[in-house]
C-alpha cells in the first residue's frame, strides 16, 4: 500500500509532463471586405473617372493603412490626381499612376510617408502605394493589381480594393509608358476630408531638397539609377 501511494504521484507527474504544449490559435488574416464602420464612411470611397469612359470605385482601408488613406483623401480633395496618367501598365500585373511628371519619378509636395506594411494581400483589385527602395518613401503614386502577386505582401503598403469598375481598370492602356495613356479625368472621395489620423498628423519631414525619382513598382525592385530613385514592383 505504501509503495503504491509513493508511485502514483510520480506517475501523475509523468503524465502531465508528457502532455503536448497548447498550440496557439492561428492569426486570422485581414478580411478583404472592409469593417462595417469603415465601409459606412463615405470619405472612404475613392472614385476615379477615367478617360476610357469608365469609373472605378475603391474602398479605402484606414483600418490597415491610416496614413496612406489620409494622403489619398488629402490629395484628392486638392484635385491633385485630376488629369494624371497611368504611366506604367503591365498586363496581368498592375496599373500604376499618381505621378504628376508621368515618368515614375514624381510625387506631391507633401512629405513622404512611413511604411504601413500590413496583411491585406496583393490580390486582383487591391490598391497599394508605390515607393523607392527605402520603405518610407511612398508619396502620391499608387498601383492597382490586375492579378495576384503575393510577393508584394509586407513590402508595399496596401490601402484599398476596387469594389466597382474592375472592367474599367482592365481597359487601361498598356505600356511603360503607354503610347496613348489612360488618364484620371477626375478623382473624388464620397464625403468631406476627415480629420487626420494621429499617425498622419506629424508626417516625417522630406529629405532635404532631394527630388523623388523613379516610383515604386510592385513585384521586385526596379534598377535604382540614383540615391533618390523610386523602386516599382516588377512582374516575375
Amino acid at each position: 500500500m505504501t509503495k503504491s501511494l509513493i508511485v502514483l504521484p510520480f506517475l501523475a507527474f509523468a503524465l502531465i509532463a508528457a502532455k503536448p504544449a497548447p498550440v496557439p490559435a492561428p492569426q486570422m488574416p485581414v478580411p478583404m471586405a472592409a469593417p462595417a464602420e469603415v465601409a459606412a464612411d463615405p470619405a472612404n470611397r475613392w472614385t476615379l473617372e477615367l478617360s476610357n469612359g469608365g469609373k472605378v470605385v475603391i474602398q479605402l482601408r484606414p483600418d490597415v493603412a491610416p496614413a496612406h488613406v489620409y494622403r489619398i483623401q488629402q490629395l484628392t480633395t486638392q484635385g491633385f490626381y485630376n488629369g494624371l496618367n497611368f504611366h506604367r501598365v503591365i498586363p496581368g500585373f498592375m496599373a500604376q499612376g499618381g505621378d504628376p511628371d508621368g515618368t515614375g519619378a514624381g510625387g506631391s509636395k507633401l512629405p513622404n510617408l512611413k511604411a504601413e506594411f500590413n496583411d491585406l494581400p496583393h490580390l486582383r483589385g487591391v490598391v497599394s502605394m508605390a515607393r523607392t527602395e527605402d520603405p518610407d518613401t511612398a508619396n502620391s503614386q499608387f498601383f492597382i493589381m490586375l492579378g495576384p502577386k503575393m510577393g508584394l505582401d509586407h513590402k508595399y503598403s496596401a490601402f484599398g480594393r476596387v469594389i466597382e469598375g474592375m472592367a474599367t481598370v482592365d481597359a487601361i492602356a498598356v505600356g511603360e509608358p503607354p503610347q496613348q495613356p489612360t488618364r484620371i479625368v477626375r478623382a473624388t472621395i464620397g464625403g468631406p476630408l476627415p480629420a487626420p489620423p494621429a499617425i498622419a498628423a506629424a508626417p516625417v519631414a522630406p529629405v532635404e531638397a532631394t527630388p523623388v525619382a523613379k516610383a515604386a513598382d510592385p513585384a521586385s525592385p526596379a534598377p535604382v539609377e540614383g540615391p533618390a530613385a523610386q523602386e516599382s514592383p516588377q512582374p516575375q
